[in-house]
């Protein structure tokens, strides 16, 4: 999933029906598909991209902890 997917404006996430953002991979050694996630700052919740597909069940998300919160700010695509 590209940064100015269309499809980025219209996902919210399936708890609070808030946006969610794009967390691209950290760098070169980390495969892209498996670092992609659609990312709930507000919830700290993170859905997992698989094959390009959002998984957005309320299910599929993981909470992180308050270091992997700060670190996937960070990875946030502008």
């Amino acid at each position: 999933m590209k940064p100015d997917d269309p499809l980025l404006q219209i996902l919210a996430c399936p708890l609070d029906k808030g946006p969610l953002h794009l967390v691209v991979p950290d760098g070169p050694g980390e495969a892209e598909e498996a670092a992609e996630a659609l990312y709930n700052p507000r919830l700290h919740r993170r859905y997992p991209i698989v094959d390009g597909i959002p998984q957005l069940l309320p299910a599929s998300g993981e909470q992180v902890s308050e270091a992997e919160h700060e670190e996937l700010l960070k990875r946030m695509a502008p």
